[in-house]
C-alpha cells in the first residue's frame, strides 16, 4: 500500500502532455483587396497588419501638426516600442551624432506607470537616426524648450524627450489612444501602434537592410523572431522580384502574345520606391551554403530590376514615403 500511495503522489499526468507551440501571427500588408474585404465584413485579415508606404505617409501627414508627431515619426522609421519611446531621455539622445540609445522604458501596471530597463538585454541598444528624423527631433526639442519657459516654475523636469505639456511623463496608454484618433481621422485601415514596429522592420528590409541589422534596430534577442514575425514583403517589392526572376531566363523563341505583353516591364506605382534594394542572404549562412548565389538587384524606373553595381547607393529610409507636408521640419530649417 505504501508503494502505491507514493506513486499516486509522485506521478503527474500533466508532465506527459505535449502542447503545440504557439504560432506568431504573420503580418500582412493592407492591400486594396484586403481593405475592401474588411470594409464589407469587418474582418481583419490578420491580428498584425502593416500599412503600405502610401498609407503610412498619409498617417504622418495627418499627425504632422500634432504635439506627439515626433514620437510617431521615430517609432515609424526606427521601430521603438511604445514604452521605449515614452521613456526615451535626452541624455541618451545625441542628435549631433545622429544616435539614440535605448536605455529606459515606461511600463504600465494597471493604470500606474513606472520606469524600468529595456524588455531584454538586447533591448538596450544604440540606433542610428536618418537626417530627417534628426531634424524632426530638433524641432520637437525647440518646442519643448518653449513649453518649459511658458510653464515656468510649474514645469516638471523629467529629462524625457516626449512629455506632457508641463513636462510630466506621458502615459503610454494615452499615446495609443492618440494614435488611434489620428489614424481614424486619416481614414486609414486599422493597425495597432505596435504594428508601426512591424512597418519599420518591413521598410528597412525593403530598403536593403539585412536581418541582423533589423534585429539590432528592433532590439530582438533572436534573429528568428525578426525573420518569422517582423519582416513583411511589400507588394511593390514582391512584384519587382517576380519580374526579375522571369527575366533571368534567356528566351529566343518566346510565344508571340507573351512577347508582346512583356515588351515593357509592368509598371509599379509605389509612391516613392525610386531605388529599392534587395540583398542576398548573408555570406556564410547555412542557407547560403546550400542555395545558389543570387545577384543583388535594384528596382529601377518602370518597376524593372537590374543588377546592383558598386556605385549604386541605397536611398535614405525616409524617402520611401510620399510626404507632401513637412511643416515641422520646414519651419525648423527656415528659422
Amino acid at each position: 500500500m505504501s508503494v502505491k500511495a507514493e506513486q499516486a503522489h509522485t506521478f503527474n499526468p500533466a508532465s506527459h502532455v505535449e502542447l503545440e507551440s504557439a504560432k506568431r501571427p504573420k503580418p500582412l500588408v493592407w492591400t486594396e483587396e484586403r481593405i475592401e474585404h474588411w470594409e464589407l465584413t469587418g474582418e481583419r485579415p490578420s491580428p498584425v497588419m502593416v500599412w503600405t508606404p502610401e498609407q503610412t505617409g498619409a498617417f504622418l501627414d495627418q499627425a504632422t501638426d500634432d504635439r506627439l508627431y515626433a514620437l510617431f515619426h521615430l517609432v515609424t522609421f526606427r521601430g521603438l516600442r511604445r514604452g521605449e519611446a515614452c521613456g526615451q531621455r535626452w541624455a541618451d539622445t545625441n542628435l549631433r551624432a545622429g544616435l539614440l540609445t535605448v536605455a529606459k522604458q515606461l511600463v504600465v501596471d494597471g493604470w500606474a506607470v513606472y520606469e524600468d530597463d529595456p524588455k531584454t538585454d538586447a533591448g538596450a541598444r544604440t540606433i542610428a537616426l536618418d537626417s530627417e528624423t534628426v531634424a524632426v527631433l530638433e524641432a520637437h526639442r525647440k518646442q519643448q524648450r518653449a513649453d518649459r519657459e511658458q510653464w515656468g516654475d510649474a514645469w516638471v523636469e523629467t529629462g524625457r524627450v516626449f512629455t506632457k505639456e508641463n513636462g510630466e511623463w506621458l502615459h503610454p496608454t494615452a499615446v495609443t489612444d492618440r494614435f488611434r484618433e489620428l489614424a481614424d481621422a486619416a481614414g486609414l485601415p486599422p493597425i495597432r501602434l505596435h504594428d508601426l514596429r512591424h512597418g519599420a522592420a518591413t521598410l528597412a528590409h525593403a530598403a536593403g537592410a539585412d536581418l541582423h541589422s533589423i534585429k539590432e534596430m528592433l532590439g530582438h534577442s533572436s534573429i528568428g523572431i525578426t525573420s518569422d514575425t517582423y519582416t513583411t514583403l511589400l507588394p511593390q517589392v514582391d512584384r519587382a522580384i517576380a519580374e526579375a526572376a522571369a527575366q533571368l531566363v534567356p528566351r529566343a523563341n518566346r510565344p508571340r502574345k507573351v512577347a508582346q505583353s512583356t515588351a515593357e516591364p509592368a509598371k509599379i506605382t509605389p509612391s516613392a520606391h525610386a531605388s529599392l534594394t534587395q540583398t542576398a542572404p548573408d555570406e556564410g549562412s547555412e542557407a547560403d551554403d546550400e542555395a545558389p548565389r543570387r545577384p543583388k538587384l535594384q528596382l529601377i524606373r518602370g518597376g524593372a530590376l537590374s543588377p546592383l553595381s558598386g556605385s549604386n547607393r541605397r536611398p535614405p529610409l525616409y524617402k520611401i514615403f510620399p510626404r507632401p507636408r513637412r511643416s515641422a521640419v520646414t519651419s525648423l530649417r527656415a528659422a
